[in-house]
């Protein structure tokens, strides 16, 4: 048996147990249910969706099942569906590759046509999007939901082939990378050493991440006896570890109890990974970092498609990185009233995460419709964001807050917000996937 099954094994749930804790969560707040079904309206709108990740197969189901008469194109060159927020279970040794993938097909609701094909330009003057085939999908409505791309290439060295070996770990590429990062941080912690975690300086998904796998390596240290021959550095790349302040501070606590050690103000800018080698800028200049394993995360921003649109946010803060210019809290377009941004792509203070997506959806779902029907939409998305924060195995603190940093708990009196708690662990590793299967099939 394998460590990563070894580990699973460890912290699994007995069938009971799991039922109890999923069927509170189902009908509990972290990813609500919606709004009970209404009538469908009839339309011959033509409605494309951009995008066919979470937030896009989202989109799909509640509009199929809203809508009566409507053409509803998804459009995606991807066939295959990952779990996203289950890539740091793969890298932690908690699930095997598989957890992660499945069909982008598995998902899609009986009326919507699916074009696999990727999208070479937005033309919302236009009101048409056009596939690298050269096909243009004409519309009346467009939901983009293209999710983010990550820019390996804007880090000098940065080879992700060598993903895995020599102490290169990257837990956001991929399936595969996430699986080779996990054989390098286990042989990491079979043998100590330094090891590097950081976060890019740009909105990025989940931006828990980082700190989970930080404190999952450190805890693989302690259990495998090797915490005093190694050394954790943690390069944050503002003043802050997490952008809530209350978060921010519990995260300093733990890593201060559990010996990491914290730099502010480092983004990384260079990897040498023969010499193994990180340069990180900082306001003084230039630092070299050895370290015998790091868990690389490139900075992260919009698709080239988008970027290049007059979608994106045209200044300010997410103007460089190419995020969709929307209204923070219906998910509408500032400037092209029948355009809608949900998931990643949206230029909004807080919502990269799946959790992010079961609000945000519904919200701009019901401001189309309005649209459609001639009248005005209430829904409202408040920056609702949700992060189980693994802390340790069999260990998580479930963090949710709002744009105004207020922490938002679904379960009062059940769930302690920034308490290590094993019930916050059960909902990481076994409850979220079902609700998120529930999310892109519109039940949730």
């Amino acid at each position: 048996m394998t460590k990563a099954h070894e580990t699973e094994r460890r912290f699994t749930l007995d069938r009971r147990s799991f039922i109890k804790f999923a069927t509170l969560a189902g009908a509990g707040g972290v990813l609500p249910a919606s709004a009970s079904a209404a009538a469908r309206v009839k339309t011959p709108a033509r409605i494309v969706i951009a995008g066919a990740g979470a937030a896009g197969l989202a989109a799909a189901s509640q509009l199929a099942a809203r809508l009566d008469g409507a053409k509803i194109t998804l459009i995606d060159a991807r066939k295959a569906h990952f779990y996203q927020p289950g890539f740091t279970l793969v890298a932690s040794g908690i699930k095997p590759e598989s957890y992660v993938v499945t069909a982008t097909r598995d998902y899609l609701p009986a009326g919507v046509e699916l074009v696999e094909e990727r999208i070479a330009e937005f033309d919302p003057e236009g009101n048409k999007v056009v596939t690298e085939s050269g096909t243009a999908h004409v519309y009346d409505f467009l939901v983009v939901a293209t999710g983010l791309t990550l820019d390996y290439a804007a880090i000098p060295g940065m080879d992700t082939e060598l993903i895995g070996s020599n102490g290169l770990g990257s837990i956001y590429h991929s399936p595969a990378k996430a699986a080779a990062t996990w054989q390098a941080m286990s042989e990491f912690a079979d043998r100590g050493g330094v090891g590097v975690f950081l976060r890019p300086n740009t909105e990025m998904k989940c931006a828990g991440a980082p700190l989970k796998y930080t404190f999952v390596t450190e805890d693989y240290l302690q259990r495998r006896g090797n915490r005093g021959k190694a050394e954790i550095v943690y390069n944050a790349n503002n003043k802050s570890l997490f952008s809530v302040p209350i978060v921010h501070e519990k995260v300093r606590m733990l890593f201060e109890q559990r010996g990491v050690k914290i730099n502010y103000e480092r983004v990384l800018a260079a990897i040498d990974p023969g010499r193994k080698i990180a340069t990180f800028d900082t306001p003084t200049g230039p630092v070299e970092q050895p370290y015998d394993f790091i868990n690389v995360i490139p900075p992260m921003r919009a698709p080239d498609a988008v970027r290049n649109s007059p979608l994106r946010w045209q200044e300010g803060a997410w103007a460089a990185d190419g995020w969709i210019e929307v209204d923070k809290h219906n998910l509408r377009h500032a400037r092209f009233a029948n355009v809608f941004a949900v998931g990643d792509v949206a230029g909004v203070p807080k919502g990269k995460t799946a959790a992010s997506v079961k609000w945000q959806v519904p919200v701009a779902v019901d401001h189309l419709l309005a649209q459609i029907e001639g009248k005005e939409s209430m829904a409202r998305y408040d920056g609702y964001t949700s992060c189980p924060l693994i802390t340790r195995l069999g260990q998580a603190m479930l963090v949710e807050f709002d744009y105004k940093n207020n922490l938002t708990p679904s379960f009062p009196g059940v769930i302690a917000p920034l308490e290590e708690l094993w019930i916050s662990w059960v909902m990481k590793t076994m409850a979220l996937k079902p609700t998120y299967i529930s999310m892109l099939r519109g039940r949730a």
